[in-house]
C-alpha cells in the first residue's frame, strides 16, 4: 500500500462488526512506525474542530489499519500529534 494520505477515507469494522467510516486528518511517523490520527466521517460534516473524537491507529506491514494495543503506545503517538497541532496553530 502506498502512503496513506490526509483526507483519505476509510472504512473501519469496530467490535460490533459495524462499518464505519473514517477520514485521516494526519499522519504521523513514531519511532519508525507509521501511524493515522482518524475521526468519524459523520462527526467530521457535522461538527466543528472541537467536538471531532479523534483516534489513532497503527499502519501495519501490509498497509493495513491496525488499533494500537497498548496505553504507553497510545500515550506516545497522542503526545506527537498534540505536539504537531499545536504547530499549527
Amino acid at each position: 500500500m502506498d502512503k496513506v494520505e490526509v483526507g483519505e477515507i476509510f472504512t473501519i469494522t469496530d467490535e460490533n462488526d459495524e462499518e464505519n467510516e473514517v477520514e485521516v486528518l494526519a499522519a504521523i511517523t513514531v519511532e519508525n512506525t507509521d501511524y493515522v490520527a482518524v475521526g468519524f466521517v459523520d462527526d467530521i460534516r457535522d461538527e466543528t474542530d472541537e467536538d471531532i473524537d479523534v483516534f489513532f491507529m497503527k499502519i501495519d506491514a501490509e498497509g493495513d489499519l491496525s488499533p494500537i494495543e497498548s496505553d504507553e503506545e497510545f500515550e506516545k503517538v497522542s503526545a506527537v500529534f498534540d505536539d504537531l497541532m499545536d504547530e499549527d496553530e
